[in-house]
């Protein structure tokens, strides 16, 4: 289930990335790190008396400026409260409520959404003090002193965002459907292939009113099984700000992505591999989901008899990071291997949800590590002592070790080649957790 949204939104200058990682309780840089991939971080995950959410940090709003950096911040903040379930106006106790607080406030009133003013900045504890009380001036109720360098008044903003949060949707009983986020940058081909499926062989169509506030989830019911598709259709460019539009293109995908139990990550075969296509299919990785590398226009590309081929080794040279995803190529246009696109997601949804007994994983790791010595140093030998699976989507395994510095990340990825030689897992990423034994047990290793 998606987690409600919440902007943090204001003018210049008035604290809100500072808020937002107190708020998260971590300081995240622009850019983050995962396996493979580089991609923007501008969201991040609050817990609050027991609610989760999903913060969401903006650039400053300056509403009537004609500057090409600020139009584009401008227009990224609009597209988060779009986005938004709740909306946090940040403004600056020490400026006061200044001309730019009142035009944005307006223009977060038009959204119809939420709105908890926050007056950053009181950073002196005791009486309130009297310019406080010009932000009531904004007309949007209460204001809440925060000071987001220190910590104080967080837990009374978090309280006013709790009213305003809806109230959590019970989840569907319906557990032979299958959830598939039609994911990828735009203009590759996401709606017209949701269109191309939802009327396959005289599907059963109808409309599910969406969680989310501006995908329209499609109940596909055919001969593969049924099937809810979740189109990010909202994933536009507009002129020529991309580069800031992409970073919410992720807000959104990453939201359609955390409801689906299969991502489709759609790529322009006459465009060939981008890195916002990395970072499209980073976040399906990262929240461990089934994962299909769906290659489209494939019709109108110009082709000989090598060109699949050279195509998928290329791919699978730009994935790496992510080398379980099956490839498949397609046109939604004609409706080219559709078919198979079905049979792949069923497939890949039970590759995701695979569960392995304890006893048949030791014996693949007892095999493993007679063909592979684990590594050592200093004369001393990693020692796994078993392994058991934890959970599924995705499928995670527990090692109980001797020493978790022995355990390097490149034994680590033997190991997972070997369950997959095994077992397939074919297009589902795996999780490894590693827990220390040999301090528990009494014995000394000392081989």
């Amino acid at each position: 289930m998606a987690r409600p949204v919440v902007a943090i939104v204001g003018r210049p200058n008035v604290g809100k990335s500072t808020l937002f990682n107190k708020l998260i309780g971590k300081r995240l840089s622009i850019v983050d790190d995962t396996p493979g991939v580089t991609r923007d971080r501008i969201y991040g995950d609050c817990e609050w008396l027991g609610h989760t959410m999903l913060l969401v940090d903006t650039g400053g709003i300056e509403p009537y400026s004609d500057d090409v950096i600020l139009s584009q911040m401008r227009r990224q903040a609009q597209l988060a409260i779009e986005s938004a379930d709740v909306i946090v106006l940040v403004t600056d106790l020490r400026s006061g409520p200044v001309a730019t607080d009142s035009e944005v406030a307006a223009m977060l009133q038009k959204s119809g959404k939420p709105i908890v003013l926050c007056v950053n900045k009181c950073d002196t504890i005791g009486e309130t003090p009297p310019e406080f009380y010009e932000f009531y001036n904004l007309g949007l109720g209460d204001p809440v002193a925060v000071s987001a360098v220190h910590g104080h008044g967080t837990g009374d903003l978090l309280d006013a965002v709790l009213r305003f949060l809806p109230e959590e949707e019970p989840q569907e009983s319906d557990d032979d459907i299958i959830r598939v986020a039609v994911i990828g940058k735009p203009n590759v081909g996401k709606s017209s292939l949701v269109n191309a499926i939802s009327g396959e062989e005289r599907a059963i169509v109808s409309g599910i009113a969406g969680t989310t506030r501006d995908a329209t989830d499609t109940l596909v019911e055919n001969r593969f099984g049924r099937f809810v598709f979740i189109d990010t259709a909202g994933l536009r460019r507009k002129s020529r700000v991309e580069d800031q539009i992409e970073k919410y293109s992720a807000l959104r995908a990453r939201m359609a992505v955390e409801r689906a139990d299969v991502c489709v990550i759609l790529i322009d075969g006459t465009e060939g591999f981008t890195e916002q296509d990395s970072k499209v299919a980073g976040i399906a990785h990262e929240l461990g989901k089934g994962c299909i590398i769906a290659v489209n226009k494939w019709d109108i590309v110009e082709k000989d008899g090598k060109t699949m081929d050279k195509t998928r080794k290329q791919l699978m040279q730009d994935f790496a990071f992510m080398s379980y995803a099956p490839i498949i190529f397609i046109s939604a246009k004609t409706g080219q291997r559709l078919d198979r696109l079905f049979e792949l997601i069923r497939f890949v949804d039970t590759q995701n949800a695979m569960r392995i007994s304890t006893g048949k994983l030791n014996e693949v790791l007892s095999d493993a590590t007679m063909r592979v010595q684990p590594p050592t140093d200093k004369g001393r030998r990693l020692k796994i002592y078993y392994m058991t699976q934890a959970s599924t989507r995705p499928p995670t395994f527990v090692c109980f070790v001797n020493s978790k510095e022995l355990f390097h990340y490149s034994y680590q990825r033997y190991l997972d080649n070997r369950i997959r030689e095994v077992f397939g897992l074919e297009g589902t990423p795996t999780r490894f957790i590693i827990r220390e034994r040999g301090a528990h047990n009494g014995k000394k290793d000392t081989k």
